[in-house]
């Protein structure tokens, strides 16, 4: 049966909730079509979590994950992690936090933690924020019984290196692939740690739910300095007061699409001896040249480098035009294991050749629906990085490069009108970004659930809509958002 093409026929309906997006045994987004559909999920309602057929992986445990864990722990509370150390890091971790009993158990040369009810939360927790986790295609292969295949396929990761390296204009050498972007969030966290011990870290402006939880767990205490007008300002008065290991910040963020101002960033912390851990995932190399202020570089490619939404993949980037590049490189270099999965590999290979064509198309699609919405009577509010502290974003983007195709907004009446609106979108509705359709989401519903109050706190507003604009004709996409925009 031929697989459905959503960017002719997306998955809107609510008798759709629950299928997988793309329509792939390895998708990482899943149809919420409904406003209570995101609720349910949210509340774990069990006529909502019984039809979902997957979900974002760190989030949402795969079935063929389950089964692998169900059958290396039989039965017991467990999770399969790519590597032995992996697994004792989670050890450690859920020691720390609940002093819960976990072991590592190995499994024809794969390992998984095992643990007991009482840890069993402090596993997921290290599973999600980590991302060090098992892909679909592994756990199918393992399932399968393939043998430990880490290091074989190395022609199609120096390939994924080298063009990589191409688009960040560096060394092959300086580009660590990892099983996830929030693995390589991670390495670079465990980077700059090691650099300087028990050293608290910032974070400049408001990010990824994960990123900033990464760093208060995994970390040594994190500070959110989230108002991008005084950051530079709050981030002099921090560093006078105690040093810091590291200071992190998404190029634009998410999901207010605001840059801070690297310009007036980095001279402070370069001043003080502090690496930039800059996150591109929503600008993307091919829009920004993040070389001449940022230490570390920390990416995503399950997001537009791949665009499929059925590959997760991470890489470190350990920029060649920083000051402490020989250091940091040589830390990364001693931490790092080689966790990228070969059949991932092999897709996120096929795939990033085409990623600048791609890009180029998503670039047109986002500005022209981000200007036609800011047109738009029904709409109080648009963010997007040309607008949303443009001076800064302006200061980074390539002289061909674009404002990428995020695009958040907040109806009029939004209370009132954002369910409305999204009930009635005839788009693909669920989590992640960068695929080749388009994606919309209540995203602070989705990541901010529990903590609505402090998201608002930080100027986030809890009804606002996000949308990954995808490569569908752009008048087309418009008519689907203003018959919803009037429904």
């Amino acid at each position: 049966m031929a697989t459905r093409n959503l960017l002719h026929d997306p998955v809107w309906q609510a008798a759709e909730l629950g299928l997988a997006l793309p329509d792939s045994l390895h998708a990482v987004s899943v149809a919420l079509p409904r406003w209570q559909d995101v609720v349910g999920y949210e509340e774990k309602w069990p006529d909502v979590v019984s039809r979902l057929q997957c979900g974002y992986p760190r989030f949402v445990i795969h079935r063929l994950v389950q089964e692998l864990a169900h059958v290396i722990g039989a039965g017991q509370p467990c999770l399969p992690f790519p590597s032995r150390h992996t697994a004792q890091q989670c050890v450690s971790f859920i020691h720390r936090q609940s002093g819960a009993p976990a072991h590592v158990v190995e499994h024809n040369g794969h390992y998984a933690v095992v643990t007991t009810d009482a840890g069993y939360d402090n596993l997921k927790a290290f599973w999600q924020h980590t991302g060090l986790i098992v892909s679909t295609r592994r756990a199918e292969s393992v399932l399968h019984g393939a043998p430990v295949a880490l290091h074989d396929g190395r022609e199609v990761r120096d390939s994924l290196r080298r063009q990589l390296a191409e688009l960040y204009d560096c060394a092959e050498d300086d580009v660590f692939l990892q099983p996830t972007g929030m693995a390589a969030t991670f390495a670079a966290l465990r980077a700059v740690m090691r650099r300087t011990p028990g050293t608290a870290t910032v974070q400049v402006g408001f990010p990824y739910v994960d990123t900033l939880k990464l760093q208060e767990k995994f970390g040594h205490g994190a500070t959110l300095l989230h108002d991008l007008t005084s950051c530079a300002a709050d981030l002099r008065e921090l560093l006078q007061r105690a040093p810091l290991a590291g200071c992190f910040s998404e190029i634009p963020g998410n999901p207010l699409l605001g840059s801070a101002d690297l310009r007036e960033i980095t001279p402070i912390l370069r001043e003080f001896g502090i690496p930039l851990v800059a996150d591109d995932v929503v600008a993307t190399p091919l829009n920004v040249d993040l070389g001449p202020y940022a230490d570390l570089i920390a990416t995503s490619l399950t997001k537009y480098l791949v665009g499929t939404g059925d590959a997760m993949g991470g890489a470190l980037i350990c920029n060649p035009r920083s000051p402490y590049h020989a250091e940091l490189k040589g830390i990364a270099t001693s931490l790092h294991e080689e966790l990228l999965w070969v059949e991932d590999a092999v897709v996120l290979e096929r795939h990033i050749g085409s990623f600048p064509e791609r890009m180029r198309v998503h670039n047109r699609n986002g500005l022209t629906i981000a200007e036609r919405l800011r047109r738009h009577p029904g709409v109080e509010q648009v963010w997007y990085p040309k607008w949303s502290f443009g001076e800064a974003y302006e200061a980074v983007r390539r002289p061909d490069g674009g404002w990428g195709s995020l695009v958040t907004f907040l109806p009029k009446n939004a209370e009132a009108m954002s369910p409305r609106f999204y009930d009635n979108l005839e788009l693909c509705k669920g989590p992640s970004l960068g695929t080749s359709f388009t994606l919309a989401c209540p995203f602070t519903l989705l990541a901010h659930y529990t903590e609505l109050e402090w998201a608002e706190s930080c100027g986030v507003p809890r009804n606002l809509i996000r949308l990954s604009v995808g490569l569908e004709d752009a008048d087309d996409l418009w008519q689907r958002i203003e018959r919803a925009l009037t429904a």
